[in-house]
């Protein structure tokens, strides 16, 4: 039954022939795999299956997440230990990103990013900040710390703003919670500046995931709970994109007046189906 109900909804979003030339899947991370929050949140039902049958089956499967909450090999160990079989190498996150790039421009960054997260930035030089990086700080997103980083932009001859992903927000357990993109936008208006995007939907950094798979845009499908950053941002890559109907799915996503995705499926179980039964 998971099945038929799978491919009607695959079918909803379009003629499913794409689905032949298939070779490799990137897979959103929150809202797809798993919902965040207290003891470190919880597997989607049939999502730690779904991951193995899809690695099993000889598709390249990567994983790219806007995660900024804690480092790559943390988030890594907290999923293993939900059960999902992932190494840190196959997970792209915003933050090492970020790092190589500050390097190559030789940038001092002013952060206001989670606690758990500054050990990716242990390595970089923050004195006399030359621009400013925000991620999803969660509580520190005060007044003080979001008025401190205005200050340091709007003090700079010409401000830059990095930011890690743009969502709106994400799901945890006990509900939705405002996400990065809310505080980049009351910068950039405050200080008239427009951020660099790090991260989904950045089509740089959906790149980078390819380029490890060794796969050109249309052989690859983006599996993601967020219809504008995952779907549409794999889309203009000229990736397909299938939502699922978990994480931060809403309804009125699959009535979007600019973006459609490619399918909608229940869950992540329900769109390994579809990929794995394609004829």
């Amino acid at each position: 039954m998971r099945m038929r109900t799978c491919v009607s909804s695959m079918a909803a979003g379009g003629n499913m022939e794409w689905l032949k030339s298939v070779k490799g899947v990137i897979l959103d991370m929150c809202g797809v795999l798993y919902d965040s929050g207290e003891g470190g949140g919880q597997a989607i039902h049939g999502s730690i299956e779904a991951v193995k049958r899809l690695m099993d089956s000889g598709l390249i499967v990567r994983f790219c997440t806007n995660e900024t909450q804690n480092t790559r090999e943390k988030f890594v160990q907290k999923l293993r230990a939900m059960g999902f079989d992932i190494s840190v190498s196959h997970v792209f996150s915003p933050a090492p990103a970020l790092v190589r790039i500050l390097r190559e421009r030789r940038l001092r960054p002013h952060l206001l990013v989670h606690d758990d997260l500054m050990p990716e930035f242990d390595d970089v030089d923050t004195s006399s900040p030359n621009c400013v990086v925000i991620g999803d700080a969660a509580d520190k997103f005060s007044y003080q710390n979001l008025n401190e980083a205005f200050r340091v932009l709007i003090g700079l001859e010409k401000p830059l703003l990095f930011s890690l992903g743009q969502g709106r927000y994400y799901k945890e357990t006990d509900g939705l919670k405002l996400d990065v993109g809310v505080f980049m936008k009351a910068l950039e208006y405050a200080c008239d500046v427009q951020a660099e995007v790090v991260g989904k939907p950045s089509a740089d950094f959906f790149q980078t995931v390819l380029n490890d798979m060794s796969l050109q845009p249309h052989e690859a499908v983006m599996i993601g709970d967020d219809l504008l950053n995952d779907v549409g941002g794999a889309q203009r890559c000229g990736m397909k994109g299938i939502q699922v109907r978990t994480g931060k799915y809403r309804p009125s996503d699959e009535k979007h007046p600019s973006v459609r995705a490619d399918g909608y499926v229940d869950d992540l179980a329900a769109a390994t189906d579809a990929i794995l039964t394609n004829p």
